[in-house]
């Protein structure tokens, strides 16, 4: 049986360690892919700190975009050669009452690529071919690893945060640049919210027609219809509140955050609504795909070799990253 490796966490407080693997072999469900690129999320760190479930040993890595090599027995929707998308949801029960009302996000026993099943910080990987998605032929590897959480969670947010022309994005990185163009394509004013004094950060939010970009401590210059906060940090949520009019809504797209202080209920009076977006449905991946090349959405990336994903991690960590990370192995 062919080699490959792939980088793992032990336990969760470490670093990845590189570990030799046999190419898998496909369930009846399944596909095995070659890996070409797999971007690097923030929830990776989340399951490296151990803020999220996650099965360890394990290969993280949910934005996979790979070459399918094997097909198990029970698959007709994809050949050999064809270029898929392996996401987050990497499976879901199809019986639960969220599954059967068209909830799959919510499912009550999912799978989720690279916390509780392997995923692309790798070779070679198996993934549920029911829950794969097809790559546009317009992105290549790299530029369409982003699409497969930073998009799709960015754009599901993007939904949930209503149809208000003015929106807010805290935190501006991997998926607050994909869904600024995918917002500022649909006719809305975009409004970036960074760390204070990170210019460079400021400066590619207005490159890409952000309307305005500052830091988070600073008040939004008009008020709001909608907020999306894409950074873990829960005292961001007053901020965004305060932001917002009466009646708009504030849209925590995280799948971790810290906790968020007391606030006065004046904040939240007025019809404002503050929701959290859990996870995607393969819905979402399929309309977003099918957006994204019209928009044309086009991601930052800075390509690191799988085996400098500890150095990949630190970076995003650091706040280091125009955009996103994504490795090749």
């Amino acid at each position: 049986m062919t080699q490959g490796y792939a980088m793992q966490f032990d336990q969760p407080h470490g670093a990845l360690r590189r570990v030799g693997r046999p190419v898998p072999l496909p369930g009846p469900e399944e596909l095995v892919l070659q890996v070409l690129a797999c971007g690097v999320c923030r929830t990776d760190l989340h399951v490296a700190d151990g803020e999220i479930a996650a099965h360890y040993p394990i290969v993280p890595g949910h934005e996979v975009v790979g070459r399918v090599i094997a097909i198990g027995e029970s698959v007709a929707d994809f050949r050999i050669g064809d270029r898929v998308g392996v996401p987050w949801l990497g499976g879901a029960c199809g019986t639960c009452p969220y599954c059967r009302a068209d909830r799959e996000n919510l499912c009550d026993r999912p799978v989720f690529t690279g916390a509780t099943r392997d995923g692309g910080y790798a070779t070679h990987m198996a993934a549920d071919a029911r829950f794969c998605l097809r790559i546009p032929d317009s992105f290549g590897d790299v530029e369409a690893a982003p699409l497969l959480c930073a998009g799709l969670i960015g754009y599901r947010s993007l939904v949930m945060a209503g149809e208000g022309k003015r929106i807010g994005l805290y935190g501006f990185g991997a998926a607050a640049h994909i869904v600024a163009q995918v917002a500022l394509w649909q006719g809305r004013e975009v409004f970036a919210f960074t760390r204070p004094g990170d210019d460079k950060a400021q400066a590619f939010a207005r490159s890409l027609g952000c309307t305005w970009a500052g830091g988070s401590d600073a008040p939004a210059p008009v008020p709001l219809d909608a907020a999306i906060i894409f950074a873990a940090v829960g005292a961001l949520v007053p901020l965004a509140l305060a932001a917002v009019h009466k009646g708009g809504r504030v849209v925590c797209a995280g799948i971790h955050m810290s906790d968020i202080p007391s606030f006065p209920y004046d904040l939240l009076w007025g019809e404002r609504s503050l929701l959290s977006v859990a996870n995607l449905t393969r819905a979402d991946g399929r309309d977003f795909l099918e957006i994204a090349p019209q928009v044309p959405v086009r991601t930052s990336t800075t390509i690191f070799p799988l085996e400098r994903a500890n150095d990949a991690l630190a970076a995003l960590r650091e706040g280091a990253l125009e955009g996103a990370a994504v490795l090749v192995p």
